[in-house]
């Protein structure tokens, strides 16, 4: 069995997406998601110019072995362009393996360790009376945890608040947006918030957070602890993670549980956080971290430290990944939870898919492989659409994290 061909297409049904498809002499095929918000094109050129080539005559069945070619082959190692390309060919040639032994992907990992996966969805509003309105709708959704971001007095376009629809894009522009972030603003709001929520809620609903990187260690730790009343399941990407000894601090001083590394590329972006137990929730992805291969790898070390997973799931990953995800959440014995957000009904055309979402749970299919398809006739409808994500800068014009 020979890879013949492999192409990339890009297609924009309300926001830019990089699919791989891998072609057989057996007339199987796979497809992965390649998408890297904001720079897709640069998983475009390096699948095109470097991978592709590389792909052609090779048995898709070594999937091992691919996969240490184009990560241990390659002197350039590693960072999200190389590892998202990697992450591409690999959920394809699982996909395939899948169709050819006529069974859903989880199954080849071993089957089944849950009937059903518990999800998170985002509710966010411009007010916190419009966060707390926009929570309870998700409530009545059937979802059993929530995300609630609110936009800040006195902060203007803040973090996480979608533009009048459930579907939350960032990436808004072709140039970068510049917004402006104000901490001492935020972490006296936020305590706000959840105490209305809890309020509101009582203490059965799961509440998360995401601050995206804004705050320093010791701000951090000042967060969780303000937080630590309301019972947050998680307070996610505190402070940048370049330096992990900087989440010691926060672990020291704080109980509210920590998430990180939707960012991550590899198991040693996560090796120092897992084995000093600074995190509890692991957010590497299927497509950030090198496809499923490398995934069940960071999640079987994290499983030593009592980490559990939480992958990334916000909608600038397409539906391929979503259902990879799901059927590798549903095999994974250190399970914590899975980000959904929603696809617009554009997007969930081209992909159809057979995953499905009930009373808060997310559920794999059945098909052979990951469940998911591109139409695409109906891509090519779309066409690819300049969009970065935004900046950020503190109120005396100093650059910052967004």
């Amino acid at each position: 069995m020979k890879i013949t061909t492999a192409r990339v297409i890009v297609t924009c049904p309300g926001r830019n997406f990089v699919t791989l498809r891998i072609e057989t002499d057996q007339g199987v095929y796979g497809i992965g998601d390649a998408t890297m918000n904001g720079r897709e094109l640069s998983v475009v050129a390096y699948l095109e110019e470097h991978v592709i080539p590389c792909l052609i005559g090779r048995d898709p069945r070594r999937i091992e072995d691919i996969w240490q070619f184009l990560y241990r082959g390659s002197y350039w190692r590693r960072g999200p362009v190389q590892l998202s390309a990697v992450s591409a060919v690999d959920t394809a040639l699982w996909d395939i393996k899948g169709k050819m032994a006529g069974m859903p992907l989880y199954q080849l990992l071993g089957g089944r360790s849950r009937d059903r996966v518990l999800c998170y969805g985002h509710a966010n509003g411009e007010t916190l009376a419009d966060t707390v309105e926009a929570v309870g709708k998700y409530i009545d959704l059937g979802y059993k945890a929530i995300r609630a971001q609110s936009g800040i007095p006195g902060i203007e376009k803040a973090y996480g608040i979608a533009r009048g629809t459930m579907h939350y894009e960032p990436a808004d522009a072709a140039l970068p947006t510049e917004t402006v972030w104000d901490t001492p603003k935020y972490l006296r709001f936020a305590p706000k918030l959840f105490e209305a929520l809890r309020k509101e809620f009582g203490d059965e609903p799961e509440l998360l957070h995401d601050v995206h990187h804004r705050l320093t260690p010791n701000e951090a730790a000042q967060l969780g602890k303000s937080l630590e009343p309301y019972r947050l399941f998680w307070m996610e990407d505190p402070t940048p993670a370049e330096n992990q000894e900087a989440f010691r601090l926060i672990r020291e001083r704080t109980t509210t549980p920590v998430a990180v590394g939707e960012i991550f590329n590899t198991i040693w972006d996560a090796k120092t956080l897992i084995e000093n137990q600074w995190i509890d929730y692991i957010r590497t992805t299927v497509l950030r971290a090198g496809g499923i291969t490398h995934l069940r790898r960071i999640a079987d070390f994290a499983s030593l430290y009592q980490v559990r997973t939480g992958s990334h799931g916000a909608t600038d990953l397409s539906p391929v990944t979503m259902g990879a995800a799901l059927h590798f959440d549903t095999w994974v014995p250190n399970f914590g939870i899975q980000e959904y957000m929603r696809h617009s009904d554009e997007t969930d055309a081209v992909f159809p898919h057979d995953y499905s979402f009930a009373n808060g749970f997310l559920h794999c299919g059945e098909a052979p492989g990951h469940g998911v398809d591109i139409d695409e006739e109906l891509a090519a409808k779309y066409p690819y659409q300049p969009a970065q994500l935004p900046t950020a800068r503190l109120e005396d014009g100093t650059m910052w994290n967004w």
